[in-house]
């Protein structure tokens, strides 16, 4: 089949682009005010995941928590459930049409619907410096879905049974006494920690490199309702190279969780409001 340029092919494409969510009328983290919370929190508990494995923690409303590169670059899958019910789970979608495709201080992830919430909001990222790289690169992303053995065979031919998905399948079983069967449907898209991605400006094909992550660099987020939270430290390492394998240098990750001394003093957000006719 022969493909003709139209002849206004260069006025069609130089047609400015508009912003699907405008968000300005997002409702305020108000930073300064957790901030100030924040100063007089207290560690209250921690959770050590290992390498190549997943773990889930509990984050109760109105406290902080900290993930942590601790011996080496590593990313990390992160999910989050609603406590009360883990049916409300994080909807990296949205979050990316309402704040873009990586997540940084004063950043929120919303959760699904018809709940469409602020679960967690981000109140400091040491990685923040980066920005955006000359390969259109950025950290925390909420674009890629996390590494799973269904697409590892469908690729490679091959079984790995230590890709993200089947990690936090397997962390959520322990947590909660489910059966696979009931927790698989449960983990969803995630928030990539530390991982530095983008999109190909030739073949709009997603790519990684390696982390700018080091041991101490840290994203810390305020709960805004009961979370639990799953944790896991990639088989990619850094992936700068490969993931899905047990070729990547690997290393854990810490979540540390902080109780403030005084509450926040903001109310617990609540559903969405809409209602259907």
């Amino acid at each position: 089949m022969i493909r003709t340029i139209p002849e206004d092919a260069a006025e069609r494409r130089a047609i400015r682009p508009v912003i699907c969510y405008p968000n300005h009328t997002l409702p305020d983290p108000d930073l300064p005010g957790l901030q100030a919370v924040r100063l007089t929190a207290r560690k209250s508990g921690e959770c050590l995941v290992p390498p190549r494995e997943a773990r889930c923690f509990h984050v109760p409303a109105g406290h902080f928590f900290r993930i942590t590169s601790v011996e080496g670059p590593q990313v990390g899958d992160l999910n989050l459930w609603s406590a009360a019910d883990p049916r409300e789970r994080f909807y990296s979608g949205k979050t990316r049409a309402l704040h873009g495709t990586h997540l940084t201080r004063g950043h929120r992830m919303w959760s699904s619907f018809p709940h469409l919430r602020p679960m967690a909001t981000v109140t400091e990222d040491t990685l923040e410096w980066y920005g955006i790289d000359e390969y259109g690169g950025s950290v925390h992303d909420v674009i890629g879905t996390r590494c799973d053995p269904y697409t590892h065979r469908l690729l490679s031919g091959q079984d790995y049974h230590h890709c993200c998905h089947s990690n936090l399948v397997n962390a959520l079983m322990a947590e909660m006494g489910l059966s696979r069967e009931a927790a698989e449907p449960l983990v969803h898209d995630v928030l990539n920690v530390f991982m530095c991605t983008g999109f190909t400006r030739d073949t709009g094909e997603y790519f990684m490199k390696a982390s700018p992550v080091r041991p101490g660099d840290h994203i810390e987020f305020f709960a805004e309702i009961d979370l639990i939270g799953g944790l896991s430290a990639c088989p990619g390492g850094d992936c700068g190279s490969a993931h899905s394998s047990d070729a990547a240098a690997c290393h854990p990750l810490l979540v540390e969780i902080f109780a403030p001394a005084r509450p926040a003093g903001r109310a617990e957000p609540g559903p969405s409001a809409y209602r259907w006719p």
